[in-house]
């Protein structure tokens, strides 16, 4: 069975790290194209290259947008993921370069080279995915899958404004451009990766027995696990390993619903909350495939494999 192919729009952040390693893993990574969320573009990008550096692969960079597509970000997540946006560990100048091609014209320069045969797994804010569709609204026609990681589907988000999620909070338009431009898609959202986080004794026997990418993570997670502590969360919390997990193996996911999920673009306590029609009142295309629960063992097959354990 032939490996699929995946082109990442990424936001490097200690889960998504996770979740790059998993790529580099299991499928054919074609390109990471790079949106500011987590931290600044400056530290995502240089993150990113990082991370192709430890799986020692020759996977173009590509840079993209520095800010959301209208609003400033009201805030980050450098208290979870620490300034750099990998531990605050210091990493030495990746050898790893940078393309000179801007994300969004990546994301559609490779489609058109590989039509109908890319997964695109969307673990940023959906600013660069957002731009590619707005410059050429047939990308929706090349791409095999969207998986995207954002939403909070009932309500209990992760930022200053309750329902938001953070992806879809930092930037709602684009979230909504993507959602409403894209005939169908997977949804992986906030609440799916607290139902489906590790067991700590677990993970930490994976960390334990793997090899220099378990060593690597266990070193920029620090920062992320001992917030998750004070926020009383319990076990590992994967989110962008989670939507990985959907992206290389659909058969991952036990149980999912198709609906309309809209987003909130004006509320003031409410501003980036993904609304999900739930009881198909507004008669709307149900566009996204939300899933609701996967298969735990299968997800942890995944990880381990990652880390070398």
């Amino acid at each position: 069975m032939s490996k699929p192919q995946l082109l990442i729009d990424t936001d490097p952040g200690v889960d998504d790290a996770l979740a790059i390693m998993m790529a580099h893993a299991h499928a054919d990574v074609l390109g990471l194209s790079i949106a500011a969320g987590n931290v600044g573009l400056s530290h995502t990008v240089r993150n990113a290259r990082t991370l192709v550096d430890l799986v020692d692969a020759k996977t173009p960079v590509f840079a993209g947008c520095p800010t959301p597509l209208v609003r400033l970000p009201e805030e980050d997540a450098a208290f979870v993921h620490g300034r750099d946006g990998l531990g605050d560990v210091g990493f030495p100048e990746p050898a790893t370069g940078v393309s000179g091609e801007h994300a969004a014209h990546a994301i559609l320069r490779l489609t058109r080279e590989h039509p109908g045969e890319i997964t695109l797994v969307a673990l940023a804010p959906l600013t660069n995915v957002a731009l590619a569709l707005r410059l050429d609204p047939t990308l929706p026609q090349r791409v095999r899958r969207l998986v995207v990681m954002g939403g909070a589907v009932t309500g209990h988000g992760n930022t200053g404004r309750i329902p938001a999620e953070f992806n879809v909070g930092f930037d709602p338009e684009a979230a909504h451009i993507v959602f409403e431009g894209f005939p169908e898609f997977d949804l992986v959202d906030w609440e799916l990766t607290l139902r489906h986080a590790f067991d700590e004794a677990e993970f930490d026997h994976w960390l334990a027995t793997g090899d220099h990418r378990a060593a690597f993570f266990e070193r920029v997670f620090r920062v992320a696990r001992e917030t998750n502590r004070k926020r009383e969360r319990r076990g590992i919390i994967a989110a962008d390993a989670l939507a990985m997990a959907v992206a290389i193996d659909p058969a991952v996911v036990v149980r999912s619903e198709r609906r309309h999920v809209g987003v909130e673009l004006d509320g003031r306590l409410t501003r980036g909350a993904t609304v999900v029609d739930w009881d198909n009142r507004l008669k709307l295309p149900a566009r996204a495939n939300v899933v609701l629960e996967l298969d735990q063992a299968r997800f942890g097959a995944l990880v381990r494999k990652a880390l070398g354990a």
